[in-house]
């Protein structure tokens, strides 16, 4: 072979392969938004026409299932519920994981990578194989049936990962900076909170963003918890709104439908802050 021979199949092969990159991002596309259409979709058919068409367009458009649902008092209060639930463990778990972040990439003491160690091995523990002394310690804290006993395990079980996150992207910033802020007057903790969390806003997005799809979506937390209906979430609502119409797919489909938009469009708000963080992490790395 020679060597303009090489060349055209090197440059043959370069060709191909953001063909094949692209194929495979349009699969996996494919493959995540293909059922949100369909839940979309069957969500404004009868219930006929779900089982016979189920990724096909409506014949009739029935705006009656999404109105029902809308005007249904337990989809609001499950929406408020998830909310609240959500943006506190948001707010915690971006709190007390920024600090113990900071300390772990900025000062050096003794026993510091130990005790770094210690809690990545929270990691290790989910909240399904602590479930049971977690549920005891909930009960002696009187927290059973109550939003608090979601908000607070969900915090705790964030805090071990999103500090692994965030030691690696307080680590990135020049220590030049921090001297110049302490020559400047600046303390420790003026420096943390005036300098690096504004220049590591990206990072801190995109834990609170994660954070906020994990609450939003977590069953198995609540379904322990809570044993008051007025206090389910969205999840524990579509659980109990399909053993009331579980016959009627398409206003069960409608009610899927609405409890994901938040969630949708939390992702869609903090896009750029998201794909910015990880790009970061990933140069910087």
């Amino acid at each position: 072979m020679t060597t303009q021979d090489m060349r055209v199949s090197v440059g043959s092969n370069r060709g191909i392969a953001p063909v094949l990159q692209y194929l495979v991002a349009v699969f996996f596309a494919l493959v995540v938004l293909i059922p949100l259409f369909a839940t979309l979709i069957n969500g404004f058919k009868s219930n006929a026409e779900v089982l016979l068409h189920p990724f096909g367009l409506p014949s009739t458009w029935h705006w009656e299932n999404y109105i029902g649902v809308l005007q249904g008092g337990s989809f609001w209060r499950q929406l408020g519920n998830s909310t609240m639930v959500m943006l506190a463990t948001s707010v915690g778990v971006v709190v007390l994981s920024s600090m113990p972040a900071f300390v772990f990439a900025r000062m050096t003491f003794r026993g510091r990578e130990l005790l770094f160690n210690f809690f990545t091995l929270g990691l290790l523990f989910p909240i399904a194989v602590a479930i049971l002394p977690l549920y005891i310690s909930l009960r002696q804290a009187n927290l059973v049936d109550s939003l608090w006993g979601i908000i607070l395990p969900q915090v705790a079980f964030g805090i071990p990962g999103n500090v692994l996150i965030l030691r690696g992207f307080f680590a990135t910033v020049p220590r030049e900076l921090e001297e110049a802020a302490a020559m400047d007057g600046c303390s420790t903790a003026g420096f943390f909170v005036r300098v690096l969390l504004p220049l590591m806003r990206p990072a801190l997005a995109a834990v609170a963003v994660l954070t906020m799809v994990y609450s939003w979506n977590d069953f198995f937390l609540p379904l322990l918890v809570l044993n008051t209906e007025q206090l389910y979430t969205l999840p524990l609502g579509i659980m109990q709104f399909q053993g009331q119409f579980g016959t009627d797919w398409a206003r069960v489909l409608s009610f899927v439908a609405l409890s994901l938009v938040p969630t949708i469009g939390f992702y869609l708000i903090a896009e750029r802050q998201i794909i910015a963080g990880l790009t970061a992490g990933a140069v910087k790395g």
